[in-house]
């Protein structure tokens, strides 16, 4: 396969147990939205920001998801692939082990949780990735209890990851870059994360982190609180996806 310029994984392996109450037969990122689904939504922004080639790494009820997107590719996406999981990898080592079993070959790649939209242009983490700079999205929110925080260093890189508490602060949106030369240096442990394990030791040895920062619509599907939002969500802001909803 030839070297794409830029590839996306997207994790959609999550057992959505906090949702199980309102989806008990289906997947989270599976979760009806809006006439689609919320993964859906999630490859048509990618879509709409030109990325052209999506690899989803599943896991529980991987064959759902597969047969959905066997049958419905979304619009501006030139291919899709659905690589399962033999088991809970973790979020970096899930999107090693897609990209390893897919055998694409990508310049950059992309990161994305199925569950979670961060809708902010991608142009500025794809070209520090580009460029040999990992980076991630940082989305400012009023309260940040729910996700912890990131402490970001005068150069605009991320300097720590801090605990969850309340107040208004950046958090980690889950959307990452990373040149294919990163890729590398993973650790072979598993679970891997980009969270726990490799980011704070890219920090320690002085790999820096680009945290794009970003006052930008961002909503997190995991507890029936939020999934309840999704509809008024994806309405609001249709003009982010590659097709948008129908009228109500």
């Amino acid at each position: 396969m030839s070297v794409l310029p830029l590839a996306a994984v997207v994790l959609a392996g999550g057992f959505g147990t906090r949702l199980r109450s309102v989806l008990p037969d289906l997947p989270k990122p599976m979760a009806p939205v809006a006439g689609r689904s919320f993964l859906d939504w999630v490859l048509h922004y990618l879509a709409r920001q030109g990325v052209p080639s999506v690899l989803l790494s599943t896991g529980y009820r991987a064959e759902t998801i597969a047969a959905h997107f066997a049958a419905n590719r979304p619009p501006g996406l030139d291919q899709i692939e659905c690589i399962p999981e033999p088991e809970p990898l973790g979020t970096a080592g899930g999107f090693l082990h897609a990209i390893r079993q897919s055998g694409w070959n990508a310049s950059t790649w992309l990161c994305l949780n199925g569950d979670s939209l961060a809708l902010a242009p991608l142009h500025g983490i794809i070209r520090a990735a580009a460029n040999g700079t990992p980076g991630l999205l940082a989305v400012r929110m009023p309260d940040a209890a729910r996700y912890g925080s990131l402490a970001i260093a005068a150069d605009g890189t991320v300097a720590a990851f801090r605990e969850k508490a309340p107040g208004a602060a950046w958090i980690n949106a889950g959307v990452y870059a990373v040149p294919d030369a990163s890729l590398a240096g993973f650790p072979e442990r598993r679970p891997l994360s980009w969270e726990i394990d490799l980011f704070p030791d890219w920090i320690a040895s002085g790999t820096g982190i680009l945290a794009e920062r970003v006052e930008a619509p961002f909503l997190d599907i995991g507890i029936p609180e939020s999934y309840a939002q999704a509809e008024e969500f994806i309405r609001a802001h249709a003009d982010w996806f590659s097709e948008p909803p129908d009228s109500d």
